[in-house]
């Protein structure tokens, strides 16, 4: 989408172009770690594209048992498909699912081969894989067919409305009564705590807390719904979910093979806000983002985290370095600008004098920086009281900050959003509170022109300034670990006030630095662009 406010801050050319120069550098050593490095996510991941799915008894996948099995007999630093398809040449198991069952018996030997068997491994191993991708080419093909179908919502920003009781059965009428409203986008949020689990859950699923589970079946269950209420609406209705955590990639995987629409996918949240690894969440990030990009998903960044633990007046240029790494991670990934749903959010405290002149200030630079991207816009959380009337007014100047500064993707606020779960009555409300502001502010991008160095575009211009000024100190301050600077910079606690080192942090027994002669069929064919 082209932004409808292309120049209003008269932002200066070189520092911008600054800006992006100093995120590659940053970026660049992490990046270059990230593809030194594989995880048990990454290889269950590629298994997955390989068609092995289920679980056990114990609700223990079959993934997970197979690339454990492989990693205790001959490690995983040469990928896990190469013994997994020397094993099944050998004749160790007929089919995927019979050998992951063996394996989790200790019933299977494997082994790394070399010479003809190994290339004979890999040539099998890559065409099972390659069907995994034709399957996420052909939702993909879908996804465009119904577009042409039903068409795109006629009003932009897109109205995102998050539905998550728990249970995938009450989600389900709730999502589509909530489309029946307005909703153009909605998003099950994951249960808390999953993004802490080293494992999907499987199938079906009934019971979560404040979310509900990100499950395969779970995601094909809402995605069929929400078809169905394209087609009785005449416009497509997105599904999003979570590609973070611990099995991040195996989520994008299972998004991809479902159809799933936008996948929020920071490439730093997992790392401050669930102490995750940062190592283990840089590999995982940029094979999901590989995954989102050849799958056309839009994936949303996490920014407006930031500003619920640091001040927002204060960190605001936090936010700015934050979407600027997030741009060219998701770049180098294969991503193009309609896929940015990069993050930030409505969080100055409303009682700081000319808060609504800030906020309008840093909306517009978002937009400017990124004109092509589908910016989400979150809602005000931080300083929500409990007030109800105060909380619909805030909602209300955070809608009209979206409608004046053409933003992409805009989720729903809440007025009880500081008290309890909202209520559906209270969803019926914040939909309304929208409605109106977009029908009658609109069209506000056409003739809002801030006054040449004024407080909005003074304050612009100051933020990006900071936001230079941090990006240089990340690039040239040495690390005396020898650590990429950005990882250096996190660990100091430079975003949301967070310190998280990358010799700590969940997940980072399941890192594996690559040897000579790794290979990974699912890595190969999407940097490829190949089919086959």
């Amino acid at each position: 989408m082209s932004s409808p406010v292309p120049h209003l801050l008269h932002l200066d050319a070189t520092t911008v172009r600054r800006a992006r120069t100093l995120s590659r550098r940053a970026g660049k050593p992490v990046v270059d770690l990230a593809k030194s490095h594989t995880t048990v996510s990454v290889e269950r991941a590629t298994l997955r594209l390989a068609g092995l799915s289920g679980a056990d008894h114990d609700n223990v996948p079959w993934v997970n048992h197979l690339v454990d099995a492989v990693r205790g007999s001959v490690g995983l630093d040469q990928g896990a498909t190469t013994p997994v398809w020397d094993a099944l040449r050998r004749g160790e198991a007929p089919d995927l699912l019979t050998l992951a069952q063996k394996a989790s018996s200790g019933g299977v030997a494997f082994r790394l081969p070399d010479g003809r068997e190994r290339a004979a491994a890999r040539r099998a191993a890559r065409t099972a894989v390659a069907a995994g991708i034709r399957t996420i080419d052909r939702q993909r093909a879908a996804r465009e067919r119904l577009v042409r179908r039903h068409g795109d919502p006629q009003q932009k920003p897109w109205i995102y409305l998050i539905v998550a009781t728990g249970d995938i059965h009450e989600d389900i009428p709730q999502a589509q009564q909530a489309a029946r409203e307005g909703a153009d986008v909605i998003a099950v949020i994951r249960s808390t705590g999953q993004s802490l689990l080293d494992f999907v859950p499987e199938g079906a699923t009934r019971e979560g807390y404040a979310g509900t589970y990100a499950t395969q079946e779970n995601f094909r269950l809402m995605r069929a719904a929400l078809d169905e209420s394209s087609k009785e609406l005449g416009r497509y209705v997105r599904l999003t979910n979570y590609a973070s955590g611990l099995c991040m990639p195996e989520i994008a995987v299972l998004a991809g093979l479902e159809r799933l629409d936008m996948m929020l996918n920071d490439s730093m949240y997992g790392i401050l806000f669930r102490d995750i690894n940062p190592i283990r969440t840089f590999v995982d990030q940029r094979f999901s983002r590989q995954v989102h990009a050849r799958a056309g998903i839009i994936i949303n960044t996490g920014e407006d985290n930031y500003l619920t633990t640091a001040d927002a007046v204060e960190a605001a240029h936090t936010v700015t370095v934050s979407q600027l790494l997030n741009e060219y991670f998701a770049k180098e990934a294969g991503l193009e600008d309609w896929q940015l749903g990069l993050g930030h959010a409505f969080e100055i405290n409303p009682d700081l004098p000319d808060s609504f002149r800030l906020e309008l200030a840093h909306a517009l630079l978002a937009r400017q920086l990124f004109p092509d991207a589908p910016l989400k816009w979150m809602p005000p959380t931080k300083h929500m009281t409990g007030d109800v009337f105060r909380g619909y007014l805030l909602d209300g100047f955070f809608n009209l900050v979206g409608a004046m500064t053409g933003q992409g993707i805009l989720l729903v606020g809440m007025m009880t959003e500081a008290v309890v779960t909202p209520w559906l009555s209270d969803r019926d409300l914040a939909l309304q509170n929208v409605r109106y502001v977009m029908n009658a502010a609109g069209g506000l991008p056409e003739d809002f022109h801030p006054p040449r160095d004024g407080v909005i575009q003074t304050r612009a211009r100051h933020v990006l300034g900071e936001a230079v000024e941090l990006l240089e100190r990340i690039v040239h301050d040495a690390d005396a670990a020898g650590d990429p600077p950005l990882l250096a910079a996190i660990a100091d606690g430079t975003f949301g006030s967070m310190k998280r080192p990358p010799t700590k942090g969940k997940g980072l027994d399941g890192v594996v630095r690559k040897a000579e002669g790794y290979d990974n069929p699912a890595t190969t064919l999407l940097e490829e662009g190949a089919r086959r």
